[in-house]
């Protein structure tokens, strides 16, 4: 039996629904502890490609309990849409569960992310407008409807109106929008209710119970380290807690139950969205990593900018999360680069710095240290273990692993579960 915590190290969109779905494989329970449909995995079986945004990939193995826990905010009508995608492919989610205290992201939600972000103008977040940060923002102040409360018709409806009446009045008087119908918005979310009724639980208590029967439990992070609202580049982060602890507080789950984490880094570094960014290319080597790697968003469809691998923020990423192991993804983007930097420290005000800085202004000024590697030349897609990949591309690998001073245990070669090497198996 192991419980591990597997979390995105660097600004998200690390290949996290690749390494999910494939440890899956080991595991009896996969469990999503954060964030909402603001993230999306894509997973590749058999060449065919499979796109979700809320419901662990865990559900393509038939067998695996699949969790939503209660730190993920849910549009229910983006998780219905989910559940009848799966379907429609002849996969079941009977095994799915959803935590019955995770919150619900309502329609003012989401007007409410659109004319904010667009209010900010020039100082806009990059938020996906998809309702996360409202409604992150009403279960901290306690006026949030969870799941439970959904599916009680009258707690619902006074729930409902409360909240309808504070929306409506910010839209009509402050961003100059309309606002919404009580009773239709009410008939639409019993609609929802009934739809979704079976799969709601007590998801801690589920979790729990599987853990005195020996099962293994893997615990599923979306976005990365550095979009973390209390560790990341704060104001350019995500609404919730991205890092390993999170995993305790959004399933339900005490710190003692966790034995193991993996991060998940690319063997570059992406981001989306807004904010510094020290390793970026704006030059045809980042136009050819971004073509390789198809580094464009699941969920938004944005271009991601490209960069070299930062050794600095995979160390503040171990730090943080305490990471017991790394998994490096897209190590075959770089297949047919002569050269590769790796950003090893910043220099900052005519000193070098090797910690990641908490102030964003400085870290706009941060300039990176590079180390030049020898590219390997040679397609790696085929690859199935270490030995079999050029000893130029080991030799990277190697170099990660000191810099960051944490173990590579699993390595990526392509989008397909089969272009996996398992260097130090995490299940037993």
């Amino acid at each position: 039996m192991s419980s591990v915590v597997l979390v995105g190290a660097q600004w998200g969109d690390e290949g996290k629904g690749k390494l999910t779905d494939y440890l899956a494989q080991k595991a009896d329970v996969v469990v999503r502890y954060q964030g909402g449909n603001n993230a999306g995995h894509t997973v590749v079986v058999e060449g065919k490609e499979y796109k979700l945004h809320l419901i662990p990939s865990g559900i393509l193995y038939g067998d695996k309990l699949c969790i939503i826990g209660n730190g993920v905010v849910i549009d229910p009508m983006v998780l219905i849409k989910e559940l009848d995608y799966l379907e429609g492919l002849g996969i079941s989610t009977a095994n799915l569960r959803i935590s019955g205290r995770a919150h619900l992201i309502m329609p003012y939600h989401i007007r409410l992310d659109q004319v904010e972000e667009e209010r900010r103008g020039a100082n806009k977040i990059g938020t996906t407008r998809r309702g996360i940060g409202p409604a992150y923002m009403d279960k901290a102040a306690r006026v949030g409807i969870r799941f439970i409360d959904l599916l009680d018709a009258e707690e619902f409806k006074s729930k409902l109106e409360r909240n309808l009446e504070e929306k409506n009045f910010l839209l009509d008087r402050v961003f100059d929008t309309k606002g919404f119908e009580m009773d239709e918005l009410y008939e639409q979310f019993l609609g929802y209710a009934e739809r979704l009724r079976p799969y709601v639980a007590d998801t801690s208590l589920l979790i729990a119970e599987k853990r005195k029967e020996g099962k293994s439990i893997l615990f599923e992070g979306a976005q990365g380290t550095l979009l973390d609202i209390d560790h990341g580049t704060y104001p350019y982060v995500t609404s919730s807690h991205p890092i390993a602890g999170a995993a305790c507080i959004g399933a339900g789950v005490g710190p003692t139950s966790i034995d193991k984490v993996l991060g998940v880094v690319k063997a570059y570094t992406t981001r989306v969205g807004e904010g510094p960014f020290p390793t970026e290319l704006h030059d045809e080597t980042g136009d050819a990593i971004r073509k390789a790697g198809h580094e464009f968003g699941t969920t938004t469809g944005r271009a991601r900018r490209c960069g070299w691998f930062d050794a600095v923020i995979l160390r503040y990423s171990v730090r943080v999360s305490g990471l017991t192991s790394i998994a490096i993804t897209k190590l075959d983007v770089l297949d047919q680069l002569p050269t590769i930097k790796i950003c090893t420290g910043y220099r900052y005000d005519g000193k070098v710095i090797q910690e990641f800085p908490d102030s964003l202004a400085k870290l706009a000024k941060c300039e990176p240290i590079y180390e030049e590697v020898e590219g390997w030349m040679t397609d790696t897609t085929a690859c199935r273990t270490v030995e079999d990949l050029p000893e130029k591309a080991r030799n990277y690998i190697k170099r990660i692993e000191e810099l960051c001073q944490c173990p590579a245990s699993i390595l990526a070669v392509g989008p397909d579960r089969e272009q996996t090497i398992v260097i130090e198996p995490l299940f037993a």
